[in-house]
């Protein structure tokens, strides 16, 4: 009875120690920071998306500068006609004055004194001796006015077209600040110690290479210029002269050999002769995603140069380290 005692005592103290040692363990924190590999991307993921609404942003700014030259082009052209209506508003009113000298001034004054071509049409269209007038120089003027309503609604809709462009504008310019600011905040949660080493990471691909990447004719300018920017920041919208994004910085670098590319990944695409992948040379613009919202140059050896993003600047990489979507050669 006695052992039998113990052996309960015993237990009891066994299973005392278990609770105590259940009890014990640290529960994890709420607010545990975030790991660093999920930082990291989601912080490229909110780059690329940010690098998206900017090549659109920069799309729109394309699409404007056209429309205004278009809008301007229709504003002279129209110009000149309602001064080549007004001309033929004088003469027609003259002729008109001629054929009813001596009737009532108040149909004739009605006449030379309308406001518009529609009205004076109008008022034309009710004097009884019409087929009297002479009808060559009035069919010319209903012509003439017709062509200057055309030139009137298509200046108009330029430039309902360069509004619905400015709003597109401003709207993805807006989407591409908000997304890095986002990712700033996500990067400011975490530990400076954790921050240095995703820091580190973006800036491993950065390697500058030999000044001398073997190209040759135009595209070595263009490559020279590239890889001399290896380092610089990247900056939505910016096309140096220390700051680039993707299409910026292939711009600019084309631009040292005289070609001129639209700052846009997508417009560049179609600016040049296509080229398949194991045909690269070095100078050869390489488009990324679907759609085409990054560009990088080929310099050689299965590497490109290009603006990354904001975390690692202009740097080197892999020529399929991001998803392939085709590649042209300027000039």
């Amino acid at each position: 009875m006695h052992h039998g005692r113990k052996r309960i005592l015993a237990g009891l103290a066994s299973s005392a120690i278990a609770v105590i040692g259940i009890t014990a363990i640290p529960a994890a924190p709420g607010n545990a920071e975030p790991d660093i590999d999920d930082v990291k991307a989601r912080v490229d993921k909110l780059y690329h998306q940010a690098e998206q609404a900017s090549e659109r942003s920069n799309d729109a700014k394309l699409k404007l500068d056209d429309l205004e030259a278009d809008l301007a082009a229709l504003k002279a052209d129209e110009k000149k006609q309602q001064a080549k209506v007004d001309s033929m508003t004088s003469t027609v009113s003259d002729a008109v004055a001629a054929q009813y000298e001596g009737q009532d001034i108040s149909t004739t004054g009605q006449l030379v004194l309308s406001n518009s071509p529609d009205e004076f049409l109008s008022d034309l269209n009710t004097v009884s001796s019409y087929n009297d007038v002479q009808a060559d120089t009035v069919a010319d003027y209903t012509r003439e006015t017709d062509s200057l309503e055309i030139r009137r609604e298509a200046t108009q809709e330029r430039a309902d077209e360069l509004a619905d462009a400015q709003a597109d504008l401003e709207e993805n310019k807006d989407e591409a600040d908000a997304k890095l600011a986002e990712a700033k905040e996500l990067l400011g949660k975490l530990e400076e110690e954790e921050r240095a080493r995703l820091d580190t990471e973006a800036s491993r691909g950065t390697t500058r290479l030999p000044a001398n990447v073997p190209a040759s004719g135009r595209a070595a300018a263009a490559v020279n210029y590239a890889m001399a920017q290896v380092g610089d920041a990247y900056v939505y919208g910016a096309a140096g002269p220390s700051a680039f994004d993707c299409s910026g910085l292939t711009m600019m670098a084309w631009a040292q050999a005289g070609v001129g590319l639209p700052h846009s990944s997508s417009a560049q695409m179609g600016s040049g002769t296509s080229v398949s992948s194991g045909d690269l040379q070095p100078g050869d613009l390489v488009f990324y995603y679907s759609p085409v919202s990054h560009v990088g140059m080929y310099i050689g050896n299965g590497m490109i140069v290009h603006a990354a993003n904001p975390g690692s600047g202009v740097t080197t990489a892999g020529v399929f380290s991001m998803p392939y979507s085709g590649a042209v050669r300027p000039g």
